[in-house]
């Protein structure tokens, strides 16, 4: 089937009928979101906003929430994970891309992780009324360039390929900080941004990505994954993702100790290099000390999602917990 949906980046995504982004980079995704949702509230202030998950989706709901109102009222509607969507929500689209409601915006977010709903996609690209956004993971220095340089265009703004450089370095673990700390050096007046004015704003950042905080804990570096994650809770690192990747790494260990002829592809990974480093990481470490860290884990992550009014201190223990191989320092 030939797609007849028009494709836009996601910088200059405007209100549709119904609007496709597709892939798993979610910054690019929440940003195209929330680019129609502000162009639609700066048009029309009263905007009525409807948002749920397309596995929840029921018989005709789409039908229910864009019926006319009784004040025609515009609306935006935003369905999140159509890869994990359900019957009711394939069959209810493709009726519904037949006939679109008026003064109605539809918003499909699908990650790509999967083909569920392949026939609701063809059915979305194959039609007038659909505007498509791609949403690609960005991993690699050369798309993260490419993402620094497109930013400082769209503003406008000059900017020279040391700075370019010097942000990449800095934050090319996570999209998200990138393209805040493009619009950090943005805000500044300089007529061209240039790598000392970078470095001005984050020459001493030291490198606190969860990934390094994780490793220091994993390694035994008790004290320098205490000091990098309290540098990273001071200059906005979450500690719900951070939980979550101490989550993942000690899953990942506890698979490689129970089946050491596992290979890369079962635990989700690149290469043998990066399982073999999972191999040694597990080295010391016991069943009982594997449960002691992913039950602090679970207890962390309660914190962090609003358990307990200080949840650094469990998120400390953790750490703590998991440089010892999972035995109370």
């Amino acid at each position: 089937m030939v797609g007849t949906a028009k494709k836009v980046d996601w910088r200059k995504v405007v209100p549709a009928p119904v609007i496709l982004i597709f892939g798993p980079e979610e910054y690019l995704s929440g940003s195209a979101t929330r680019r129609v949702r502000d162009h639609l509230r700066k048009a029309s202030p009263e905007l009525e906003l409807h948002e749920f998950e397309a596995s929840d989706y029921g018989s005709n709901q789409i039908f229910s929430i864009a019926s006319p109102s009784l004040f025609a009222q515009p609306r935006l509607i935003i369905v999140n994970a159509m890869e994990r969507c359900s019957d009711p929500f394939i069959e209810d689209i493709k009726k519904y891309l037949q006939n679109p409601a008026e003064d109605t915006t539809l918003v499909i977010r699908h990650n790509g992780s999967s083909v569920r709903g392949k026939s609701l996609l063809e059915a979305l690209r194959a039609s007038d009324d659909v505007v498509e956004v791609e949403a690609p993971k960005t991993e690699k220095e050369g798309p993260f360039t490419a993402f620094v340089k497109a930013e400082f265009a769209a503003a406008g703004r000059k900017v020279t390929d040391g700075a370019v450089r010097a942000l990449v370095n800095a934050f090319a673990n996570d999209l998200s900080e990138l393209a805040n700390a493009c619009e950090q050096v943005m805000s500044d007046s300089a007529e061209q941004i240039d790598e000392e004015l970078v470095n001005k704003y984050f020459g001493g950042r030291v490198e606190t990505t969860l990934w390094a905080i994780v490793d220091a804990a994993i390694e035994g570096r008790e004290g320098e994954a205490l000091m990098l994650m309290r540098h990273g809770l001071s200059t906005g690192v979450d500690i719900i993702p951070l939980i979550s990747v101490f989550a993942s790494k000690l899953h990942q260990m506890a698979r490689v100790m129970h089946d050491r002829s596992v290979q890369p592809a079962a635990l989700g990974l690149s290469s043998a290099w990066v399982l073999g480093k999972i191999r040694q990481s597990v080295a010391g470490w016991d069943d009982d000390g594997l449960a002691a860290a992913l039950e602090a884990c679970a207890e962390a992550d309660a914190a962090a999602k609003g358990s307990e009014r200080q949840p650094e201190f469990r998120l400390e223990r953790l750490i703590s917990l998991v440089a010892n191989r999972g035995r109370v320092s």
